[in-house]
């Protein structure tokens, strides 16, 4: 073992050598005072780049060293991923999903003129393409490297001093997710009330400091002296603005919004240094979907049964268009929502609902009380599917006349546990024979166990669904 360490020492060491060495070349042929003269000040830059590059390299000895294993990759091997999936992390020089030696190989090329510069090869984000960003991809990809460059969900591009050792959580989605990659509670700082408020889900940040709601205390912010704030990317723009003109960094993710979750859990698994723990999460995720997607992706869109989703607490008849995440999680789950070709949250008629006809019919408890985690009475669910089975003007609607309605609650069908738990019940809802063999509540209980550390029996305690199975 000591004879392979000093050899993979040395095999670094000549690394350092043949990075350097074109400099000191350029600098022993440079003959002749006028030419000397006129090389000067390239030179010295040439050499400045030497001396950074040589010390930061033999910084990264020993974590280069330990990543010996890591496949080598030909140049004919490196090839782009489409745009969708895209790491939007300054080193993914291949714009593909990751960050591994595939990159390094890349932007190596584009270097020596092989490859056209992509968007993201400057890995040290300095503006041009040099052996500072070779050393940058490989400290990346060992999960050595003292800043990240990225490119976060707003559209921002953002660099982020590393270790953080003190995160602020402007939103329960972003704490949610770093649960899952089991970050390490000493590292955050302070949380949104709303997490304070959620003492089931979230007991172990009961006393954490509180940073304010949907518009959170900028003075109890930079009070609390962050290495980081995490928001919203689509509000609490006027916050965001005011911590960094105060030089705060600020990220924004959404992680509420399907179509961008993978790509914001691989980015923060890269800024917390949990790449690993992401991965491992997204393959459940991965699972979660799988057993759902495929077989619904088989069924023909005429087939696909009718849905109306009826959400305001206290009021009938509000409902949902095709830009909210909950259309989402019915489209996944193989339903059409009668009212996806509008948009946003609104009131329609009892009349629209008759003429749209729809064969299963879910009512959500939002943000209401006696359902959740909070509770194993299921009185408010049953008493919500009754109050829709029995009005008069429904009697003749396919969805009441075979007592197709299901009462639920937004802890869920919302968010991170939507896509993953909610998606699974909607869909046996949908489809009783295709996913007899499915068992959302056993998905439901992984996810609460093994990604969010929670002591919680879903066979004892909890009132997400009734009736739970479906109704035939």
């Amino acid at each position: 073992m000591g004879q392979k360490k000093q050899y993979e020492k040395k095999k670094s060491l000549r690394g350092v050598f043949f990075i350097i060495f074109p400099f000191v070349s350029i600098f022993k042929n440079s003959g002749g005072k006028k030419e000397k003269m006129k090389t000067k000040n390239k030179m010295l830059i040439l050499m400045e780049i030497a001396i950074v590059v040589c010390s930061v390299l033999l910084v990264a000895i020993p974590a280069i060293a330990a990543e010996q294993t890591t496949q080598k990759i030909s140049a004919s091997e490196v090839t782009s991923a489409s745009e969708d999936e895209t790491l939007d992390i300054y080193g993914n020089a291949n714009e593909d999903d990751t960050i591994d030696m595939r990159d390094l190989t890349y932007v190596k090329l584009i270097f020596f003129g092989k490859k056209s510069e992509t968007e993201l090869a400057d890995a040290k984000y300095d503006g041009k393409i040099n052996p500072l960003d070779f050393i940058q991809i490989k400290l990346i990809i060992v999960g050595k490297e003292k800043e990240l460059t990225v490119v976060d969900t707003a559209d921002r591009i953002v660099t982020v001093k590393k270790p953080l050792n003190r995160i602020i959580i402007g939103t329960k989605s972003t704490l949610e997710t770093m649960r899952s990659l089991n970050i390490e509670n000493d590292r955050i700082a302070g949380v949104i009330k709303y997490v304070l408020e959620d003492e089931l889900f979230y007991p172990e940040f009961s006393d954490y400091p509180n940073v304010g709601g949907w518009h959170p205390d900028v003075e109890k912010i930079l009070f609390l002296n962050p290495d980081a704030v995490f928001f919203y990317a689509t509000y609490q723009q006027d916050e965001r603005e005011q911590l960094e003109d105060a030089g705060v960094t600020v990220l924004c993710f959404d992680y509420y919004k399907l179509e961008n979750y993978e790509k914001e859990t691989k980015t923060i698994g890269y800024i917390i240094g949990k790449k690993e723990e992401a991965d491992e999460f997204l393959e459940f995720v991965d699972e979660s979907f799988n057993g759902v997607s495929e077989r619904v992706g088989a069924i023909p869109e005429g087939e696909r049964p009718r849905v109306y989703f009826e959400y305001k607490k206290g009021t009938p008849y509000w409902t949902i268009g095709g830009a909210s995440g909950w259309h989402k999680n019915i489209e996944l789950a193989g339903g059409n929502n009668i009212f996806g070709d509008q948009t946003g949250y609104f009131e329609v008629s009892g009349e629209e609902v008759i003429n749209h006809d729809p064969e299963v019919i879910i009512r959500i408890e939002h943000g209401g009380v006696g359902v959740g985690y909070g509770t194993d009475d299921l009185t408010v669910l049953q008493g919500l599917r009754n109050e829709v089975l029995g009005r008069p003007e429904l009697a003749d609607v396919s969805a009441v006349k075979s007592e197709r309605v299901y009462a639920t609650c937004d802890e869920l069908i919302s968010s991170i546990t939507g896509f993953l738990v909610g998606t699974g019940y909607m869909a046996k809802w949908f489809y009783p024979d295709i996913f007899e063999d499915l068992d959302p509540q056993a998905r439901h209980q992984e996810y609460l166990t093994r990604f969010q550390g929670l002591d919680y029996d879903l066979n004892e305690q909890g009132a997400f669904a009734y009736p739970k199975e479906p109704v035939s």
